[in-house]
């Protein structure tokens, strides 16, 4: 279900993709991909995401940072051997492209947990060109 996964200090995240024909535009430069993703902490403590940061690359290599609290809204703690899943989404302006990137979490010491999101592709079918 989840074939995209990085583990980092102790937390790994899984990420599945899916292209969102109903959502896509391709006559107007438009591919839309929902992208969801499992935040695992195998830490002996809580954790709390704190921020997020996106690496959004097009098909022509353009790339696009983004960051900010939380993720969709939520800065959500984890508890030792718990999950944390989300979905949200991506839209391009080429039919192909790449996300990846990090959370920055808090956990019960004073420094910093990094998490790596592993680069997952966004592709649309062959019919979506």
């Amino acid at each position: 279900m989840f074939p995209y996964q990085e583990t980092s200090d102790g937390i790994t995240v899984r990420v599945s993709v899916s292209y969102l024909e109903e959502q896509s535009s391709p006559e107007h430069n438009r591919w839309f991909w929902a992208y969801h993703i499992r935040i695992e902490n195998h830490r002996a403590g809580p954790v709390q995401l704190l921020t997020r940061h996106w690496e959004i690359t097009d098909g022509m290599g353009l790339v696009t940072p983004v960051e900010g609290a939380g993720v969709v809204g939520e800065q959500p703690i984890i508890q030792p051997g718990g999950a944390h899943d989300y979905v949200s989404g991506c839209p391009l302006p080429t039919p192909d492209g790449s996300m990846r990137g990090h959370y920055m979490m808090a956990g019960e010491g004073p420094d910093p947990i990094l998490a790596l999101v592993p680069m997952f592709p966004l592709e649309a079918p062959a019919r979506a060109r």
